[in-house]
């Protein structure tokens, strides 16, 4: 009997099937000090979400297993506990298998969780095996010399020999709402910082986070869909509201601790921590209002602290991975707005200008600082959407990536691991380099997508914001087109950028018979502080210009039918969908609202007072910076427009709290919407099912809404 070939998988399907293709990708690298290995997690295809540890030999070119999740657990399911899934909610893993690893100096011993137990790798030979300690364990990391390992179990720090023998406890929780060793909400949410603690040089004593939630507000988020489970309790920091007590203590393996300290009433946040061979532990503190804040080192014996440097700002300071760190010469190595520009400061030096953008620090030699940049508006010519790796010292700045496109890398032992995604290649390259010549490359498995986007990188209206737009395939180039707004729109989430996967969605609404135009305004990274900064305390009314100034600027260049513009966007970009609609409905017809922030109060400390101060000082700017106020919906006069309003239900960082007043509002306005409620949804939407479909209801909605076909 003959069976018939099955259709291939739609791009929605395809899309939500592989994790946005991130799925059999090469990640989280690192490089042995001798040059000699690369590590790397990477699920064995495209659809696999497990991930595999794996080991490159620089020398032959060789990957091999170092640790495979089935083998390890014999064929058993995956169980995570509670605190294991709020640390991937936080950092975005959807993958499965070995999420996170972390090695010893010499990158011989990997540690790692895996469904709740302690595995410990030995990279050279590849081998694993389960160390029997109690769990579940959450983030073990080895010691440096390779001799023990660290991890936190039950909110206890704990540490074990590297071979499974002398567990004990280092620092046990006083309370239900104390930790050690893990990174309070904000921390991992908003600052970057997912780690609570941090071994010594010498590996005989840690620098440790105890955190407090006692003094946090508690909600409930409920699953309406099982009224017969019990709401889960989340201690969450809206703005205005207290903050969990954070404190630091050096650990010694002997059970001796000394407190950290610090103006904790003054700098409540602490924002980073560095311990290296080079120089005493280094932390960065913040105060509230982030306007200011502190480089401290810290006596390990004492836990007395120096002020190392300070900053100020005006409106706010950012945080950038990699820094602060000491040089190996003992120089403090950080990033600072200098001058209008941000530039990377060695001691008290500036090593660059106006010319560069810096965005993080990668490593740091003897010879040079690696660091992650963009053109800044200092650069000969500006280079949209691009991200470069450059080489930074006294003589000069080299850049390490040529081709256009966004480029990381990871360096070690005279080794530097290049990724670089570009416009007209899925997916992203790994290269191998020694002294900057090509070595070897890491294999992707990752699924081809099955289209290509037909974009152009430009900028639009006076302010030269970067936009991509994006044609039909098929686009003949005669009528003009209904055009899709397709923004995030707000800080730290850069859409705008020259690599083929970014514009993957996109091109299939545009395919869809839309002209879809993705405008990156002022707050987002990669230009100036200045363009960021824009935002402070009217953030609303600027990104809202901005999409609109994008769209008129692209106006005369591209076939845009400006009578039927719809906006979509998730988080930031439902926010700024729902602004559109309620605020510009001279401009904008239809707005898919994705996890919107309709309410500021309603949203985190660290995040939201950044951009828009004290709700409890200043109500009037939370007011007019959200969809909704105590008086009902913020909007101007015009007609209503067609509002589809999509949420997660189970979402611990944008509760579904924000759409639900919203819709409460329209309806008390007499507005017509939309509710999509996604039952058992986060603020991310992995589930195949649901992501695939959430695109074509989308669709759906937005032909409808316009009047197309």
């Amino acid at each position: 009997m003959k069976t018939e070939p099955s259709e291939p998988p739609s791009f929605p399907r395809l899309q939500a099937r592989t994790q946005r293709f991130t799925l059999g990708a090469p990640r989280a690298f690192t490089v042995s000090p001798d040059g000699g290995r690369v590590v790397f997690l990477r699920s064995r295809s495209g659809t696999d979400r497990a991930n595999v540890l794996w080991v490159l030999d620089v020398g032959s070119g060789e990957e091999r297993v170092a640790a495979d999740p089935p083998a390890l657990l014999k064929g058993a399911a995956e169980r995570l506990s509670a605190e294991e899934r709020a640390r991937r909610e936080r950092s975005r893993e959807g993958g499965a298998g070995i999420v996170a690893y972390a090695t010893d100096s010499a990158v011989e011993l990997a540690s790692f969780a895996l469904s709740g137990r302690l595995f410990a790798a030995e990279l050279r030979v590849g081998t694993a095996r389960e160390l029997r300690v109690p769990g579940p364990v959450i983030d073990p990391r080895p010691s440096p010399d390779g001799r023990l390992i660290a991890y936190v179990s039950g909110g206890a720090l704990r540490v074990v020999g590297a071979e499974g023998a002398d567990d004990r406890v280092l620092a046990e929780p006083e309370s239900e709402t104390v930790t050690y060793g893990l990174a309070e909400f904000i921390a991992a949410e908003e600052m970057g910082r997912s780690r609570g603690f941090w071994w010594s040089p010498e590996a005989d004593r840690l620098l440790v986070a105890r955190v407090d939630d006692a003094p946090v507000r508690r909600w409930w988020i409920a699953d309406p869909a099982h009224p017969d489970r019990a709401p889960q309790q989340v201690a969450y920091p809206a703005a205005g509201t207290e903050n969990a007590d954070v404190r630091l203590f050096v650990m010694g393996l002997d059970g001796q601790r000394a407190e950290v300290l610090w103006d904790r009433e003054r700098y409540p946040y602490v924002a980073h921590v560095h311990w290296s061979a080079a120089g005493a532990p280094l932390v960065l503190v913040q105060a509230r209002d982030q306007r200011s804040q502190l480089f401290l080192a810290v006596d390990p014996v004492t836990g007395a602290t120096r002020m190392v440097h300070a900053d100020e700002d005006p409106h706010w300071l950012d945080l950038f991975p990699g820094v602060p760190c000491w040089s190996p010469g003992g120089q403090l190595v950080r990033i600072a707005d200098e001058g209008g520009a941000r530039v990377l400061a060695f001691g008290e030096r500036p090593l660059t200008g106006p010319q560069l953008q810096l965005r993080a620090v990668l490593d740091v030699s003897d010879d040079d600082v690696l660091v992650s940049a963009s053109a800044g508006e200092g650069a000969a010519s500006p280079e949209t959407g691009e991200i470069h790796v450059y080489r930074v010292n006294e003589l000069g700045v080299e850049r390490i990536s040529q081709e256009p496109g966004v480029h990381s890398a990871v360096r070690g032992g005279g080794v530097t691991v290049l990724v670089s995604s570009v416009p007209d290649k899925p997916g992203a390259d790994v290269q191998v380099l020694r002294d900057g010549k090509r070595v070897g490359t890491v294999a992707s498995y990752a699924e081809h997508p099955g289209l290509s986007p037909r974009v152009t990188l430009t900028e639009g209206g006076a302010r030269r914001i970067p936009c991509a737009v994006l044609l039909p395939t098929d686009y003949d180039g005669e009528a003009p087109l209904p055009v899709l707004m397709d923004p995030y729109g707000g800080p730290h989430g850069q859409r705008v950028l020259a690599a083929h996967n970014a514009f993957l969605t996109s091109q299939w609404f545009a395919d869809q018979g839309f002209a879809v135009i993705v405008a990156d305004g002022r707050g987002m990274p990669g230009r100036s502080p200045a363009w960021e900064k824009a935002i402070k305390d009217d953030m609303a009314a600027v990104v809202l210009q901005d999409q609109v100034d994008a769209l008129d600027g692209l106006a005369g260049r591209f076939p845009l039918d400006l009578h039927r513009v719809a906006i979509r966007g998730w988080s930031f970009g439902g926010y700024l969908a729902g602004l559109a609609v309620l605020r510009r409905p001279d401009v904008f017809h239809a707005g898919v609202l994705g996890a919107p922030v309709t309410d500021q109060r309603l949203y985190d400390t660290h995040y939201t007072e950044r951009y828009l101060g004290d709700p409890n000082r200043q109500p009037e700017v939370y007011a007019a910076n959200s969809l909704i106020d105590d008086n009902g919906l913020v909007l101007a006069a015009g007609p209503a427009r067609p509002t589809m309003i999509v949420h997660g239900l189970a979402d611990d960082n944008v509760v579904v709290a924000h759409s639900l007043r919203l819709s409460s509002a329209l309806l008390a306005a007499g507005r017509p919407h939309e509710v999509v409620p996604l039952s058992g949804v986060t603020h991310m939407t992995p589930q195949e099912q649901v992501a695939e479909n959430l695109l074509l209801l989308q669709v759906d909605f937005l032909k409808r809404s316009l009047g197309l076909d």
